[in-house]
């Protein structure tokens, strides 16, 4: 009885053995068969998703079919990252010889993150003397709530991007209207080649892009083609209303009312590329992106985000099932402390030259302009650039796109105060004391051989800093120099922000005394006494020095961004005394008011104007005869001190150099 006991046991052991191998060998070719399945979803691939789906299946739909329903879908909706998994928690059940799998599914849509479950049938099928487990599919594969004649649908709310706006609310850069002109071709009429030849001329096309958009396939004679975007403001739009044909409608985009006087600053906006897109998961295609100026630095604040409702309709159109949602988001609105009126005055007194102004309240640090020029209209690259217009301003030899407020140069005399301030303040210099210097030129002893210190004029005597900062003396800065030394030199424009990233919104070359930091030698430290040298200063940073000849020594911190509170921001504080910032801003005030100094141009009756200016030689050697010139000049109102002015022209050689610059900036006094 016990052995025949035993051998009941042994049987049914056996028969559970082979029915849970049987289990086993079937979930494994029922996992490799949904496997295979969502390997080929995740990639995108639905022609190999229909080739895994079963035959009864593929009688209820053509592969085309299949393929362009989850690509219409898809696309539609902007599906990426699709991610998907067996939903382990649960297990596979059976049923009518089917097996039903578990999953969860998780995708990236236009409306943010998408996650469902989902359970997928599949059907064993032998072919060819092989068995596979093949998907049961249905539209529900796609969605669990999709029927047969059900559709995705997707509801747009645009967001609105950030305003840039001045000191005064005016705009630098907003969301509003152009004009799309287009043609409806079954209204040109009998003179059709001629109107289009007259668009063409008109807008600056070609008439063979013309005729390549009408002569699209999908065009129809009663369709409006759209042609070019231009400004809604623009005067051409009375003449094109006049030509047959021709239809004007409003499209949404980014203006930039400034134009060309503030491109720099404000940047532009593109439609985001795949790039964009690779580099930030949070864009979709359609999406703006600021490419460059303030409209890059902020575009998380300015940064719009659309609002949509992605749901599943009915045959008859009703709302069925919210997939997802995501609600609008309208960017923050930025204000500058940017006075649009001094930008574009700026602006206009140096457009034809390669050139360069800022200028700031130098008591509370506010930025009022940043101009760089020659400029580009940031209007062009929203609404559509020409390749002939790109190629004329990328081949200008003016560089329209480089951005001269943001770069460094050469300073040449315009650091003359600072090479002052850095003596006076290590006592290397008594301001009254005359030095001996004679002629045109010197040189410290014959062991700097062929190389001499110039200067322009042999004023006589006494030579000392005040006719030094009146009729800019090389050879008195240079000696200067050499008395200061090297190490307090190099520590001191330290102590300026040489070297240093400074604080400002925008971001700026750093300013340098060296190309590595150091002095070399005498020659390099006389030359660095006059701004030449190695010595190169970003202009921002340049105009905070000389805000400190109006601040008791202190150099204030240039901001960008507008702010209600009165309260002051020191960078800086005391680089040098109270009483060496009075006795340089007293030379600075001859500089201008004296009939001597190389500033007088800039002299107007009634106000105390104190500047500097500054001629920078680039040339590759001292014998160099074919190098460039660039003029400086810096002034500020001493008796009101809430308008500092520093302007740059490259090339100014052939112009007279600082003497091309001075009465531009006289101009912006008179004119503000």
């Amino acid at each position: 009885m016990k052995g025949k006991f035993l051998w009941i046991t042994l049987i049914i052991f056996i028969i559970l053995v082979m029915f849970n191998i049987s289990l086993y060998s079937k979930e494994k070719m029922v996992t490799k068969g949904i496997n295979a399945y969502i390997k080929a979803w995740e990639k995108s691939d639905y022609k190999l998703m229909y080739s895994k789906i079963d035959k009864e299946s593929k009688d209820d739909i053509k592969d085309e079919d299949f393929i362009n329903r989850y690509s219409n879908i898809y696309n539609g909706i902007g599906v990426k990252n699709i991610d998907v998994s067996i939903d382990t928690s649960e297990n596979i059940k059976y049923e009518d010889g089917n097996a039903l799998v578990p999953i969860k599914v998780n995708m990236d849509t236009i409306a943010g993150k998408l996650n469902f479950a989902n359970t997928i049938t599949l059907e064993k099928e032998n072919s060819s003397g092989k068995t596979d487990w093949k998907v049961v599919w249905s539209a529900k594969a796609i969605f669990p709530d999709l029927s047969q004649g059900d559709k995705v649908r997707i509801d747009t709310v645009e967001g609105k991007r950030g305003s840039i706006k001045d000191r005064n609310d005016n705009i630098i850069a907003e969301d509003g209207y152009v004009s799309q002109v287009g043609i409806v071709p079954g209204d040109l009429g009998e003179n059709g080649e001629t109107s289009k030849k007259d668009i063409a001329g008109i807008l600056g096309i070609s008439e063979e892009d013309i005729n390549k958009k009408l002569s699209a396939s999908y065009v129809r004679s009663y369709m409006f083609v759209p042609i070019k975007v231009i400004p809604a403001d623009d005067e051409r739009l009375n003449i094109l209303k006049e030509i047959p044909g021709i239809s004007i409608t409003d499209k949404k985009a980014r203006i930039y009312p400034l134009k060309n006087a503030a491109a720099h600053l404000s940047g532009y906006v593109q439609t985001v590329t795949e790039e964009d897109i690779k580099a930030n998961k949070n864009y979709n295609l359609g999406d703006v992106i600021g490419k460059t100026g303030l409209e890059k630095i902020y575009e998380s604040t300015l940064r719009a985000q659309n609002g949509y409702e992605i749901y599943i309709v009915d045959k008859n159109n009703n709302k069925k099932k919210v997939l997802i949602k995501r609600e609008v988001h309208n960017g923050k609105d930025i204000k500058l402390t940017i006075d649009s009126k001094i930008q574009s005055l700026l602006y206009d007194k140096l457009k034809n030259d390669a050139a360069m102004a800022v200028s700031m309240n130098p008591k509370t640090g506010e930025v009022l302009s940043l101009v760089s020029t020659p400029s580009f209209d940031p209007n062009d690259f929203v609404m559509g650039m020409s390749e002939d217009m790109w190629n004329s301003l990328n081949g200008d030899s003016r560089r329209p796109f480089y951005n001269r407020f943001q770069s460094n140069v050469v300073p040449g005399s315009v650091f003359k105060p600072v090479t002052a301030a850095i003596a006076l303040k290590s006592k290397k210099l008594d301001s009254k004391v005359s030095k001996n210097i004679t002629g045109l030129k010197w040189q410290k002893d014959s062991s700097w051989g062929s190389y001499y210190v110039t200067r322009v004029k042999d004023y006589g005597q006494p030579s000392n800093l005040l006719n030094a900062l009146i009729y800019s003396d090389n050879i008195y800065f240079a000696q200067t120099a050499l008395d200061i030394g090297k190490d307090i030199m190099e520590t001191e424009l330290k102590n300026f922000g040489l070297g240093e990233k400074m604080p400002f919104e925008y971001g700026l070359s750093k300013s340098q005394l060296s190309s590595d930091g150091n002095i070399q030698n005498n020659i390099q430290l006389a030359d660095s006494g006059y701004g030449q040298g190695e010595i190169l200063l970003n202009p921002v940073h340049l105009m905070a020095i000389y805000d400190s000849f109006v601040n008791e020594g202190s150099i204030v911190k240039p901001y960008l961004l507008y702010r209600s509170d009165e309260k002051v921001d020191i960078w800086k504080k005391n680089v040098y005394s109270k009483e060496v910032a009075d006795i340089i801003l007293k030379g600075l005030i001859q500089v201008v008011s004296n009939p001597s100094g190389t500033g007088h141009e800039a002299y107007i009756s009634g106000v105390t104007l104190a500047g500097k200016t500054g001629t920078a030689e680039i040339k590759n050697s001292q014998q160099d005869n074919t190098g460039t010139e660039v003029g400086w000049f810096a002034a500020v109102d001493v008796d009101n001190p809430d308008f500092l002015v520093v302007a740059m022209v490259e090339n100014a050689k052939d112009k007279g150099g600082s003497h091309y610059v001075v009465p531009i900036v006289k101009e912006v006094f008179q004119e503000k």
